[in-house]
Parts: structure tokens; sequence; C-alpha cells
């Protein structure tokens, strides 16, 4: 399965952004708000800049204390972002995530971003491939 089949089958929330200097309490609201686990970093909303999910900012609660709350998200942001494109295979998005021990990956097109899947995105599409071709397989098997 490729990363645009698994983007059609989310829908349409798009991918939330915020600009760099936001402070971390304004992205933890929008995260709780939203009910997601990342925010993309971006000046423009068109381009990554960062990525800050909820476990870089409880990380930063548990070091810190409350006080970063009122730091900003560029502090704690991941600057260098792993990215992925409409086209790349759900196992190779799955390797990357795996190796690289994050959830969300921004899926640009032409630098642009179009869309934001997760760990749970991806598991859930490969499972749905898997249980297609094991159908298919027992059709074949069974003579249907």
């Amino acid at each position: 399965m490729l990363v645009h089949q698994i983007l059609k089958s989310k829908g349409s929330e798009g991918v939330f952004t915020v600009k760099p200097g936001t402070l971390v309490s304004e992205a933890a609201q929008l995260l709780a708000e939203k009910r997601i686990g990342t925010v993309i970093v971006s000046a423009n909303g068109e381009t990554p800049d960062g990525i800050l999910s909820e476990r870089d900012i409880v990380r930063e609660l548990g070091q810190r204390g409350a006080g970063c709350l009122a730091h900003s998200i560029d502090e704690y942001m991941t600057a260098n972002v792993v990215t992925c494109a409409p086209n790349d295979d759900a196992v190779t998005v799955l390797e990357k995530m795996t190796e690289g021990r994050f959830r969300h990956m921004p899926v640009l097109e032409d630098g642009k971003l179009v869309g934001l899947i997760s760990l749970g995105d991806t598991v859930k599409a490969r499972l749905s491939e898997l249980a297609m071709e094991k159908d298919a397989l027992q059709g074949m098997i069974m003579g249907h």
C-alpha cells in the first residue's frame, strides 16, 4: 500500500501547524483540543521547519518541570524532520519510523506538506492489505 492511499483512507483533517516561536503551552493546548499527537512547526504552513510531539512535551515536563510550558517550541522540536512522499510504500515508512523511534511522519510532495501519517495509520493499512492477501490466497486454494 502506498502513502497516498493511506492518506485517502484517513479523510481530510489536514495537517495542523504552528509557527516557530509558539509557546509549548499553546502547542499542548492545540494537541489536546484536536486530539492529535503531533504538530508540524512551519513558518509558512507549507514546509516543515520541525515537528513537536506530545512525547517531546512530556519528556521536557519530566526533566524541567512545568516551567518548560512557557518556553518556545523551538527549544524542544525535532528540527531534522524525516519525511515521506505520497508514492512511498507503507513498509518503507514503517521501517523508517521503527528505526527512528518516532510515530508521525509528514508527507511532502514537491517540498510542500500534503499530509501526516502516524504509525497507527500505517499499521492499520498494512494489516488491511495482509487480510486482503490472505483472503485472495484462501480463495485461490479453495477454488473460488
